[in-house]
């Protein structure tokens, strides 16, 4: 026997709000490796009507181009999962490296698999641009990786109109241990690499750098603007989603 009979039982009439999305619903894809994209972009997208929503897929610990080439495939699974049956009009692939190693649109191509209608972004997509944004060419490059990635960016950006005219790295393929550089090596980094007269922005590259904390701190010290992987792509991906507010304590990027 059902024991709900035994009480007095309503059916209540209800009414649909806008819900947490009333002014953006926006996708993000995590490597299952990351530790720190979705605490930058909680920070970074705590805006009232505006949610992001994550799935995580498979990545590799070690980072070089033929690991980074085979995450392909996992890309639309990814995406799926992501409010399957809602449309959602952004969705972000959070890897910096990935997205030039498989090449940005076959990233979006994937995407769209999983969501027809979405405009896609990347780290290294929203990073190109802020930096044109901000009217920045020539650019310092500081990242975790080893030199067969640093080369494939500077080809990356150079053939984009930048001129890479510095590059700094820590030199580490392991992704679990990026995460933990911690944000006074990260600060030294910037402010040596970013200080000679050929560099007219810094750029750090790589999902698992914690670099929102300080970044306007550093600009302020810097005298130049610094753009990020994470906050390049909440950027842009905002920006995409129709979502103009200044947030200047993110920095300059989020200023334009």
């Amino acid at each position: 026997m059902n024991a709900i009979t035994d009480t007095a039982y309503e059916i209540l009439p209800f009414t649909l709000g806008p819900g947490l999305m009333s002014r953006a619903a926006i996708g993000l894809v995590v490597l299952a490796t990351d530790q720190t994209m979705e605490y930058e972009w909680r920070k970074i997208m705590n805006l009232p009507g505006v949610a992001y929503f994550a799935a995580r897929m498979p990545s590799p610990q070690d980072i070089q181009p033929d690991t980074l080439a085979a995450m392909r495939k996992d890309i639309a699974t990814a995406v799926e999962m992501i409010l399957p049956g809602i449309e959602l009009p952004v969705v972000a692939f959070g890897c910096t490296s990935g997205a030039i190693v498989i090449g940005e649109a076959q990233v979006f191509e994937e995407i769209r698999k999983g969501k027809p209608q979405a405009v896609g972004t990347s780290p290294i997509t929203a990073a190109k641009h802020g930096l044109a944004k901000l009217g920045a060419r020539r650019i310092a490059l500081l990242t975790p990786y080893v030199a067969s990635i640093n080369r494939l960016f500077q080809e990356h950006l150079q053939a984009q109109g930048f001129e890479v005219s510095r590059i700094a790295t820590f030199n580490h393929s392991n992704d679990a241990e990026v995460a933990r550089i911690d944000a006074t090596s990260l600060k030294r980094a910037i402010l040596q690499v970013g200080a000679h007269a050929d560099v007219d922005a810094v750029f750090v590259s790589c999902t698992s750098l914690c670099m929102c904390d300080q970044t306007r701190q550093i600009e302020q010290l810097l005298g130049k603007p610094i753009v990020s992987s994470n906050s390049a792509m909440a950027w842009h991906a905002l920006r995409l989603a129709g979502i103009p507010d200044t947030l200047p304590q993110w920095g300059r990027l989020f200023e334009v």
